[in-house]
């Protein structure tokens, strides 16, 4: 979904002025991104990566981690290699001594669906979103000026974080949220043993919450994993706040309810801004 919509995005204004080249083990996903005009053609990792002038990696992250030093291997001398990981900590530790490390712009654009896929793709995604730039002294100058007029062409903003502080970050603002969303949708299948049962109940407050429970397992896994010491520090504070929730229930404390809910109503004012 990201890859294609990256493509999509740029095929806006650089149509007939550039040659998308797909690569997948999966074949199906293939011809499906070049029947919806994703991509031009298919090649083999090797002579797709020998040829491009930007190549955009989005796999999951365990597989990023593997292959990424494979892709700078054989990358033109002035490419750029560009990944669209949800952690960077660790990819960017698996090419911190290759010899091409200029070529690598890591990279995180801050946006996407519960879909996947190269039919969940569209040339809007990326629109006005943010794009996270880390270790950018790492880059090579010609790298990071590609970089950023792709990103001007998808309008898209640029932020600058360290690896690190981007692993944390996210645990708490999106793999926190998915965690939150595969765990209350487990909790009422758990509960609701009739499926039937369930959607004549569920509102749209139940579809919003669960909605990212319906993202992709071999994508978020790996996530999951390669961030697991600031997503165990995310899910202890979070399981810290729904046990003071449920003291106060337990206790009857309706005021305490009340309070606890006006805290968290100040989220309204960042919410705002992000939508």
């Amino acid at each position: 979904m990201i890859s294609g919509s990256f493509s999509l995005g740029l095929k806006k204004t650089y149509e007939g002025a550039m040659h998308v080249c797909g690569v997948d083990k999966d074949e199906e996903a293939l011809k499906k991104a070049k029947a919806l005009g994703i991509i031009h053609n298919i090649k083999p990792m090797a002579e797709a990566v020998a040829e491009a002038d930007v190549i955009a990696i989005g796999i999951p992250v365990d597989a990023l981690s593997l292959l990424l030093p494979e892709i700078l291997d054989n990358c033109q001398k002035d490419a750029v290699v560009i990944d669209f990981g949800s952690t960077k900590k660790a990819i960017c530790a698996s090419v911190a001594d290759h010899p091409k490390r200029v070529n690598f712009v890591a990279a995180h654009p801050i946006a996407g669906t519960e879909y996947s896929g190269p039919e969940a793709a569209f040339a809007s995604l990326l629109e006005e979103k943010v794009m996270i730039l880390c270790e950018e002294e790492k880059s090579g100058k010609a790298q990071l000026e590609l970089f950023n007029e792709l990103c001007w062409m998808l309008e898209m903003r640029i932020s600058k974080m360290d690896p690190a502080e981007h692993d944390l970050h996210l645990a708490f603002v999106s793999h926190l949220s998915h965690v939150s969303s595969f765990a209350l949708s487990q909790a009422v299948m758990e509960k609701e043993k009739s499926e039937e049962h369930i959607f004549d109940m569920a509102g749209s407050g139940f579809a919003s919450t669960a909605r990212l429970a319906k993202s992709s397992p071999e994508m978020w896994s790996p996530i999951f994993m390669q961030n697991k010491e600031h997503l165990l520090e995310g899910l202890s504070a979070y399981i810290d706040q729904l046990n003071d929730f449920k003291v106060l229930l337990e206790n009857g404390d309706e005021e305490g309810l009340k309070s606890y809910m006006q805290g968290a109503n100040k989220i309204k004012d960042i919410v705002d801004k992000i939508n």
